[in-house]
């Protein structure tokens, strides 16, 4: 053989012993992931004394796992991968269509044309309401601005693309969110409910403390993720207060959930509703929650009269799969019913496909519920991303 083609000979068998080895060493890593890595993926993000939910070291719901991600409990292994396959899921949209809003001031618009000829004022513009009256804005997801006490407020925010880590990987935004980043007011109180990415989206909250500093109020644990957004966060347990102003605290509500941002560190930060004091009624808030043995609700419903409550009703199919994590629209109107809310809001639907049911059927399924249990359907609503609403006072 010529020496020319013995050497391509030798090069190629080169580079097939170097391809060779790369792949077993790949092989060999991808073997030992699973083994070697939790341990560098875990995190303490609080220490404290045992309670009847924290077991020294990490926290759990004292009402049963009930099938959360919070357990060992498995779903069956066909299920899970025909799931993340994206088989038995309804098709959603890439994007859909929406028209910003704008939030309220003086309990009308702001209109673009008026934000327009006084820039430098928008954020005066748009804080100026009635503190005895409450205004509502659904951004997406569990994000909701509300304008009431004379305080703005705003509920796990996330103006993020994606719903996973590094802010580019995890499901994509189908629906834009409701109100501009750049067109919020002043917040003074932010609720983080608990540390999964489609909650806790650390890039918006480092926005929000560096043009704002507003006060941010979490659950034990969370307030050490937070501060890798440089921001500073008030993490306190089930049951405690915390004062905003004279008449407005907020009170930390156990709900059935679960924390983790990378698996190895599960539960090892605490999760959280928040009821928000307010003249003319309080705020409910119920983060991220599935039903449990349904004793959140009558238990947070001692510390109303509610005003409004915001609740999830979406990410909830299958049943198998997500019973322990995400209460559906059936359980949210018997949770609207415990709590005895003058009103609810619907949230943590059509923004970011988790789950199996299709873009638009939790809110119907929402109107169903209603009015086969004779509830009006303006009580309890799930509208489009930006458009306000003004909740009327308790009777």
């Amino acid at each position: 053989m010529p020496a020319p083609m013995m050497d391509q000979a030798s090069g190629r068998r080169k580079w097939l012993s170097r391809l060779g080895w790369a792949l077993l060493f790949l092989l060999i890593g991808l073997l030992l992931a699973p083994v070697i890595l939790p341990p560098f993926l875990d995190r303490i993000y609080y220490r404290g004394p045992v309670t009847a939910h924290y077991d020294g070291q990490r926290f759990f719901n004292p009402d049963g796992e009930f099938g959360t991600g919070g357990t060992q409990r498995r779903v069956p292994a066909s299920m899970l991968i025909r799931f993340m396959l994206g088989q038995d899921r309804a098709e959603w949209p890439d994007h859909v269509p929406i028209a910003p809003g704008y939030p309220a001031a003086e309990g009308t618009l702001c209109p673009p044309a008026k934000k327009d000829r006084i820039t430098e004022n928008w954020a005066r513009c748009v804080a100026k309401v009635d503190p005895r009256r409450m205004f509502v804005t659904w951004i997406g997801h569990a994000t909701v601005l509300v304008q009431a006490g004379g305080i703005n407020i705003l509920t796990d925010p996330i103006w993020a693309k994606h719903s996973g880590p590094f802010g580019v990987t995890g499901p994509s935004r189908a629906r834009d969110p409701g109100i501009r980043f750049d067109d919020l007011p002043k917040i003074d109180l932010v609720l983080v409910s608990h540390d999964h990415y489609d909650h806790m989206d650390l890039a918006t909250l480092g926005r929000l403390w560096e043009r704002d500093r507003p006060l941010i109020v979490t659950s034990l644990g969370n307030d050490t993720v937070i501060a890798n957004s440089g921001a500073k966060a008030v993490a306190k347990d089930w049951g405690q207060r915390v004062p905003v102003r004279p008449g407005i605290d907020v009170i930390v509500e156990r709900v059935h959930h679960w924390g983790s941002r990378w698996m190895s560190d599960r539960n090892r930060a605490l999760w959280s509703g928040f009821t928000v004091t307010l003249p003319g009624g309080n705020l409910f808030f119920a983060g991220d929650t599935g039903w449990g043995d349904g004793s959140w609700p009558k238990d947070a419903a001692r510390d109303g009269p509610y005003r409004l409550a915001i609740l999830p009703i979406g990410a909830f199919q299958p049943r198998e799969m997500m019973s322990g994590n995400h209460i559906g629209p059936v359980e949210s109107v018997a949770a609207f019913k415990e709590l005895g809310a003058a009103h609810a809001l619907a949230v943590h639907w059509g923004t970011f496909r988790l789950s199996g049911e299709g873009i638009d059927e939790p809110p119907a399924l929402l109107r169903k519920t209603l009015n086969e249990q004779g509830i009006a359907p303006d009580r309890f609503r799930a509208m489009e991303v930006g458009r306000n609403w003004e909740v009327p006072p308790l009777p």
